[in-house]
C-alpha cells in the first residue's frame, strides 16, 4: 500500500480519501505517539495532560475536520488550544511559544478548496520525521489512549494566537517599510486576516487583494500559484512590488513593479547576500534543493556563499538546516525557511524581510532580483498517471538519457513523483527556452504514454 503521509502530511479530497473517520484516527494515533515520551511523562506526573495546538485555513472542510482532530485529541487526554484559521508558520510558532507537546494544522496548502490537508507538527513547532510518520501511521486503528473522568482533555480557544504570531513577526524585521507600495495577494487564505495588518504595522503602503475567503475560494485564482491578477493589481496600482502567499501562507512569491515575476530562488539570492552582508548566513551557506535554479548556484558561488542541495520538499531543506545550524534554505516554489525566526517556510515573514531590503537599500525589486540570472526552465506536471512506478519504467529512464545527453553541460533534467497526487513532475533547464520547452515536453509525452491510469 502507498504510504498514507506524502511530503506536506496527509492530504486528499475532503470527505472522501480525508474523510472524519480518518481525521480522528490520525488524531487518536498522534496523541498515542507524539505523548510517549519523558516530556509528556513529567506533565503527567504533575498532574497536567499534554497540550496540542490546532488550527487550520479556511476551506469549510476544515471546520469537520478540526472537529474530528479536536475530538480523537481530547478523547486521548490532550488538552487542545484551538488557534481557529491562522497560517501554517503561525501553527508552528505558536507550539514553540505556548510550550505545547505538538500541533495539528489542517491545510491542503496551495491545492484547490476542496482538497484538505492534515499536517503534524512536534514540540517546539518542528515538522515530523519520516520516521515518526510511520510509527503514527503504523498506531492508525490499533492503538488508543482512552481516559475516563478528569483525565479526559479539554477543548478551549487559543485567543491570544493572532496576536502573539503579528508581535513576533514585527519583532523579526530589521528596519521598517515606510516609502514602500506593496500589494498582498492572500489567497482568500489563512494570510487574509494577519499578512495586511503585519505589513501596515511596519510602515508600508498597502494594497490587498485575495484577502475575502468564503470557505470555497481558497486559491481560486489568486495566490502564489495565480500571479497574473497580482502583477495586473501591481501595474494599475504603481505599487512597487506585488507579494502573493499560499492557502496557508507558507509560501511568498513576488512581482516587480513591472510585474514580473521573483520567485522563491531569486527570493533566496536576495535575502542570502544580506544576510551574508549583516554576517547573519550562518556558515555564509544557502540550502536549496534540486529544483532550484542554475542560475541561483552561479550568483550564489560569485558572491562567496555555498550552496547545499536537498530532496524536494522544505522539511528536508530543514532537516539540512538543522544538521548544521544553518539560517537561511528553501524552495523555489516560495518556501523559505529562516530559521533565526520559524521552523518553517513562512510567507509573511519572507516577505517583510524582502520588503524590508527594498526600504533598506533603496533599491528596485527588479534592481535587487538581478543578483542572480534565471536560466530557462520548464516545469511540466503529468496528471492522472500511476507516479510510483516511475522509478521502474526502462523507457522513461531511457528517454531521460537522451535528453541528458542534448543537453551536455548546458542543461539538467529532473523528473520526480509528486506526493501529494497522482502526478509526475518533469523539468528541464537548458541553454534556450526553446530547448526547454521541446525536451520537457516530449518526456512528458513518454510519462503519460507509459503510467497514464
Amino acid at each position: 500500500m502507498p504510504r498514507l503521509f506524502g511530503t506536506d502530511g496527509v492530504r486528499g479530497l475532503a470527505n472522501r480519501e480525508l474523510t472524519a473517520d480518518l481525521a480522528l484516527g490520525l488524531a487518536q494515533a498522534s496523541a498515542v505517539v507524539l505523548t510517549s515520551g519523558r516530556r509528556a511523562e513529567e506533565r503527567r506526573a504533575q498532574g497536567r495532560r499534554p497540550v496540542a495546538v490546532l488550527a487550520r485555513d479556511g476551506r469549510v472542510s476544515g471546520e469537520f475536520l478540526g472537529a474530528a482532530v479536536a475530538a480523537g485529541l481530547a478523547s486521548s487526554g490532550v488538552d487542545v488550544l484551538d488557534a481557529g484559521v491562522v497560517p501554517t508558520p503561525a501553527t508552528a510558532f505558536l507550539i514553540a511559544d505556548s510550550g505545547a507537546d505538538f500541533g495539528v494544522m489542517i491545510s491542503a496548502s496551495h491545492n484547490p478548496a476542496p482538497d484538505n490537508g492534515i499536517k503534524l507538527f512536534a514540540v517546539g513547532g518542528a515538522k515530523l520525521p519520516d520516521e515518526v510518520e510511520d510509527r503514527i501511521e503504523a498506531h492508525l486503528g490499533i492503538e488508543k489512549l482512552l481516559p475516563t473522568g478528569g483525565e479526559v482533555g479539554r477543548i478551549r480557544r487559543f485567543a491570544d494566537a493572532e496576536d502573539r504570531y503579528v508581535l513576533h513577526l514585527m519583532g523579526t524585521l530589521p528596519n521598517r517599510l515606510e516609502g514602500v507600495h506593496v500589494v498582498l495577494d492572500c489567497a482568500n487564505g489563512a494570510a487574509a486576516g494577519i499578512s495586511p495588518e503585519v505589513f501596515a504595522l511596519a510602515g508600508a503602503t498597502i494594497t490587498v487583494i485575495g484577502a475575502d475567503p468564503d470557505g470555497t475560494n481558497i486559491n481560486d485564482g489568486v495566490g502564489s500559484t495565480h500571479l497574473d491578477h497580482l502583477a495586473a493589481k501591481v501595474l494599475e496600482v504603481g505599487a512597487d512590488i506585488g507579494i502573493a502567499h499560499d492557502g496557508d501562507a507558507d509560501r511568498c512569491l513576488a512581482v516587480d513593479a513591472a510585474g514580473n515575476i521573483i520567485d522563491g530562488d531569486q527570493i533566496m539570492a536576495i535575502l542570502a547576500v544580506a544576510m551574508k552582508e549583516r554576517g547573519h548566513l550562518t556558515k555564509d551557506t544557502l540550502v536549496v534543493t534540486v529544483m532550484s535554479n542554475l542560475g541561483l548556484h552561479r550568483a550564489m558561488e560569485a558572491n562567496g556563499i555555498t550552496v547545499i542541495q536537498t530532496a524536494v520538499g522544505d522539511r528536508y531543506v530543514l532537516e539540512e538546516l538543522n544538521a548544521d545550524s544553518l539560517a537561511l534554505g528553501g524552495e523555489q516554489s516560495g518556501h523559505v525557511i529562516m530559521t533565526e525566526y520559524a521552523t518553517t517556510g513562512d510567507g509573511i515573514l519572507t516577505g517583510l524581510h524582502l520588503v524590508a531590503e527594498m526600504a533598506r537599500t533603496g533599491k528596485t525589486a527588479a534592481e535587487l532580483a538581478s543578483v542572480m540570472t534565471v536560466f530557462p526552465q520548464i516545469l511540466v506536471n503529468v496528471r492522472g498517471v500511476d507516479h510510483h512506478a516511475l522509478d521502474s519504467d526502462d523507457v522513461i529512464a531511457a528517454a531521460v538519457r537522451d535528453a541528458e545527453a542534448e543537453l551536455g553541460a548546458s542543461g539538467r533534467v529532473l523528473m520526480r513523483r509528486s506526493g501529494t497526487e497522482p502526478m509526475v513532475r518533469v523539468m528541464v533547464e537548458a541553454a534556450d527556452q526553446a530547448t526547454a520547452d521541446r525536451l520537457a515536453n516530449g518526456l512528458a509525452d513518454v510519462v503519460l504514454e507509459q503510467l497514464a491510469l
